[in-house]
């Protein structure tokens, strides 16, 4: 039976899902008689701060938490303050409803917020749970004819979790603050996240380069190319007289050989001097083994493969994946976005079998459909694959997509397709080629070929790398046909020097990996952690590698110090474990709850009471932990050796370096110290670096004494940038009608503050500079240097000037000049870029950085993106230039506030009010100056005295709404 037919009774339902843009489609799928109205998200959790917390609970000790710990773990949930007005118009639609449909998304938070609108809603009628995992006519219809009850043990698993969270971040958050700096955050991921971040700089920073030489030979066969493949092919030295030639891999972090005895390593000199000998040898071919190649295609998107692949390909953030796929799915062109799974439904299999047949030809489609197992521990939600959504797939030329929700379609769509492919097959070939040198030396090289005869699925579809070097699975390299034993001839033979490279930064698709590897946190949570951790300012971007702050250095000593399990990656996986436990119904929600707080049963999160270490019988609980801070020393928390006594320091308004106190300084008393720029990469601080900063005038650079008012010049660095000021004598009224306020001006770009000099300073705190008066007007014409650059004013006439030197230049004939010529209206030419960085992945155009009035921006043409305070227009990449595109791409344009638009609409109602009144108030005011005039002195006191009685009443209304605040209405 079809909606439409079951409605026809006179029955009224109402379906809630979560956005409205999902309410907007599935309202189009669904008949007369069904209501579709959005929740917007939750509509109600626990309180956010103290302000949130009901009267009746504020004196309660667990308030704060918004759990009572003590009445197993009772949560206490509050409607949102900006969700009360939609609640009010649910509880509204409801009263006029027949049946109820919670048709929220079938995972955790989907099923936890059906949950909450039943509590909050309270129904009367029929609840029924309707779930579906793509937006489509026929999957919407099914959803509504086959309902199932709310499933109460994944609400029961949503919420523990959040209840876990509350407690972990309410509890240790305030111990950051006390010992680190306020307005800090920890979290069960997000913290062990920022640790993996901070743990591989620390790799980077201990890291010791090592170098190391080989060769590279040119070889030409005798008839080479016959076949019509190469001539000529490369090959690298592998071995000496037997003995392998050391490459990267066989160095440790610490820059010395591993194994030194197995290897040996050539320097400059040794490589060379090989070389050399080797200068007219004969070689031969030694050896050739080839090999079948075969690449089976990979298994459709889940949601952490598709946030990898979205990152490399299409230079997206986790983040503006998912809000891009989000929008895909609301409007019926993928199915759901957040899923562990690899599964596909019998139909979708079809779907994709017949686009392979009809795209690609028969001979691309394996004669059995392709299946895949989930690797992802304890995978969850009822869900499919991330495919194209209904039983026939939409090409992207199809969809009318455009922008990143084509891109990312596409990239969704070849994946899924490419699934049910054949493999991809060929040949792989290594040679090794022999030569003799002339001190008898056995010298070997080798070389290894790639040969793809039958691309299948590769057709469709090559999945990225995270490393930019690595080379893709459809690269082909050719090699000449050869055979054991023909001669080469040695066309060239070079010496080249290498140097190992510290591991490299994780990027956001490396850290999603990682996290899902070590089994840490949910993959539908990964985009909104990276997201916090970016927003805290513990990890900032560099390119696309996400790079650690000195800040988030002290929150990890302090957390890895005081709370190490709390970080440790298997005790947080376990966690993980013991939540899919609570979620199947094998483990009860309290009872684990209460052994996490309180500690009991030795299964805790704390230090063992006696050891210390986490070793002992009974560890304390979490509630134990932040207890007692004692043995916590901020100072040492946030203090990290550079080298030669020198500190580095994470203080309450950023980090600093401290030296050794000098010779002869008092007991107690601090070294010389200087500011860290924020945006400083840890492992880029060396002890040259610190002592460069330290060097660097800090406080009043004096500069000397004005000659004419005989007042100290100091140059300083503030907020806005480096200025010159004079200092006025002591006494001096800063306040007041005979206040004096010093001269100040700040120098020119050109101009550093630690070689400007008296002079230099004397004449910028003389401007602004009267360059002459013009004969005509009588006015003078002053040169002058503003916030948006240098100036010429005559009276209310500004004319920009070309450069800041011409301050001090201009004659007053130049300036007659440009006056002379006519005012240019409207916008200056647009300035040159600062830098290319190449065609955008999604909109094909060219992208290029460009200096605003507001600082530097990306931008394509049609979208501006500006820079993050830790991006370098000069050495931004590439993919981060696309990746704050995409970004300012995922978020939309700006909305107009409701507001604001009642506002401009009242404005324009008053002004034309005010334009068709003007005329009658124009004539009846001479009619009211006469009746003013004839009114008595009796008339006068009456109206003076019913105008106090107005202006009383008027007074203790506003009052009355200032205490009582606004009505419900």
């Amino acid at each position: 039976m079809s909606p439409t037919s079951e409605t026809t009774n006179g029955g009224r339902r109402l379906v809630i899902v979560e956005s409205p843009a999902k309410a907007k489609t599935i309202k189009g799928y669904l008949g007369p008689g069904y209501v579709v109205e959005a929740s917007v998200g939750h509509i109600r959790d626990l309180p956010n701060g103290a302000a949130e917390v009901p009267a009746k609970y504020k004196g309660e000790s667990w308030a704060r938490l918004g759990v009572n710990v003590d009445a197993g773990f009772q949560p206490l949930y509050v409607v949102n303050s900006d969700k009360k007005d939609q609640v009010r118009k649910l509880k509204e639609l409801l009263a006029e409803s027949d049946e109820l449909y919670l048709a929220t998304d079938e995972d955790r938070e989907g099923e936890a917020i059906a949950w909450h609108l039943r509590e909050v809603l309270k129904p009367k009628v029929p609840v029924r749970r309707m779930v579906f995992h793509e937006i489509t006519r026929d999957a919407i219809r099914a959803a509504v004819n086959n309902p199932r009850e709310l499933n109460q043990l994944l609400v029961d698993a949503q919420e523990t979790r959040r209840i876990l969270d509350r407690l972990y971040g309410y509890e240790v958050s305030p111990v950051l603050w006390k010992k680190v700096m306020p307005r800090l955050s920890a979290g069960r991921v997000q913290s062990v996240a920022t640790r993996l971040v901070v743990e591989r700089e620390r790799e980077r920073i201990a890291f010791h380069p090592a170098a190391y030489w080989d060769l590279t030979g040119t070889f030409a066969t005798d008839g080479g190319g016959a076949d019509g493949g190469p001539d000529t092919f490369g090959a690298r030295l592998v071995s000496v007289d037997g003995r392998r030639i050391a490459q990267g891999r066989d160095f440790g972090p610490d820059g010395q050989l591993k194994n030194p005895g197995q290897v040996r390593q050539l320097d400059e000199a040794a490589a060379r001097e090989l070389a050399q000998s080797l200068a007219g040898a004969a070689f031969s071919v030694r050896s050739v083994e080839s090999k079948p190649y075969r690449r089976s295609p990979y298994a459709p998107f889940r949601t952490t493969t598709l946030q990898q692949e979205a990152s490399r390909k299409l230079g997206m953030g986790a983040k503006a994946t998912m809000q891009v796929a989000q929008r895909l799915y609301e409007n019926g062109f993928i199915t759901y976005m957040r899923t562990d799974s690899t599964t596909l439904s019998e139909t979708a299999v079809a779907a994709a079998r017949a686009q392979v047949t009809q795209l690609y030809g028969r001979e691309y489609l394996p004669e059995k459909p392709r299946t895949y197992a989930s690797k992802v521990k304890n995978a969850q939600e009822a869900h499919e694959a991330i495919r194209p959504s209904g039983d026939r797939f939409r090409t992207p030329a199809e969809t009318g997509l455009t922008g990143e929700q084509f891109r990312l379609y596409e990239l969704i769509w070849k994946r899924t397709v490419a699934s049910q492919m054949k493999d991809a097959v060929g040949q792989s070939v290594a040679v090794r080629v022999a030569g003799t040198g002339a001190g008898g030396q056995d010298c070997e090289f080798g070389a290894t070929g790639k040969i793809i005869t039958f691309h299948g699925f590769m057709k469709a579809y090559v999945e990225g790398a995270d490393d930019p070097n690595a080379e893709l699975d459809d690269r082909e390299r050719r090699l000449p046909q050869v055979a054991e034993g023909d001669p080469l001839a040695a066309r060239e033979l070079a010496a080249d020097g290498h140097s190992t490279k510290p591991p490299a930064r994780y990027t956001e698709a490396s850290l999603v990996k990682e996290l899902e590897e070590r089994e840490i946190g949910r993959p539908s949570t990964y985009a909104s952690i990276i997201g916090t951790i970016l927003d805290r300012r513990y990890v900032f971007k560099k390119g696309t590698a996400l790079v650690p702050s000195f800040l988030s250095f002290a929150v990890v000593n302090l957390l890895e110090q005081h709370f190490g399990r709390l970080v440790d990656y298997d005790f947080t996986a376990k966690m993980e474990d013991d939540l899919d436990r609570i979620a199947t119904g094998d483990a009860e929600a309290v009872p684990w709850l209460r052994r996490f707080y309180f500690g009991e049963g030795g299964e805790g999160v704390g230090v063992a009471a006696e050891a210390g270490n986490g070793d002992g019988d009974h560890l304390g609980g979490l509630k134990e932990l932040v207890t007692d801070l004692g043995a916590i020393d901020a100072r040492e928390i946030s203090s990290f050796p550079v080298g030669e006594g020198i500190v580095l320091r994470v203080g309450r308004y950023g980090p600093y370096v401290e030296a050794p106190p000098e010779e002869g300084a008092a007991e107690g008393e601090p070294g010389k110290r200087a500011d860290v720029p924020d945006e400083l990469p840890p492992d880029e601080l060396t002890v040259e670096l610190a002592k460069e900063l330290l060097a660097k005038p800090s406080g009043d650079f004096e500069l000397g004494t004005d000659p004419v008012s005989g007042h100290p010049i100091v140059g300083r660095d503030g907020r806005y940038g480096p200025y010159v000021t004079e200092v006025l004598p002591e006494g001096t009224p800063k306040t007041g009608k005979n206040a004096v306020k010093p001269r100040t001006a700040s120098l020119f770009k050109t101009m550093r503050l630690d070689t400007i000099t008296l002079d230099d300073a004397l004449k910028l705190l003389s401007l602004p500079r009267v360059v002459g008066t013009d004969p005509e007007s009588g006015d003078d014409i002053t040169a002058q240097n503003g916030r948006y650059g240098p100036y010429l004013k005559k009276g209310t006439d500004s004319r920009s000037l070309e450069s800041e030197e011409q301050l001090f230049t201009i004659t007053l004939e130049q300036a007659q000049a440009i006056y002379a010529q006519p005012k240019k209206r409207g916008r200056a030419a647009a300035k040159p870029p600062l830098k290319e960085l190449g065609t955008d992945p999604v909109t094909q155009a060219p992208v290029v950085v460009k200096d605003g009035r507001f600082g530097p921006y990306v931008t394509d043409g049609e979208t501006n993106a500006t820079l993050r305070r830790d991006d370098d227009p000069e050495t931004i990449t590439p993919e981060r230039g696309f990746e704050l595109l995409a970004e300012k791409r995922a978020k939309g344009p700006a909305k107009k506030t409701a507001k604001k638009t009642a506002a401009k609409k009242t404005t324009k109602k008053a002004a034309a009010k005010k334009t068709t009144t003007k005329k009658a108030a124009a004539k009846t005011t001479a009619a009211k100056k006469t009746a003013a005039k004839k009114t008595s002195a009796a008339t006068k006191t009456a109206a003076k005295k019913t105008t106090a009685a107005k202006k009383t009443s008027a007074a203790k209304k506003a009052t009355s709404k200032a205490e009582n605040g606004p009505s419900e209405e």
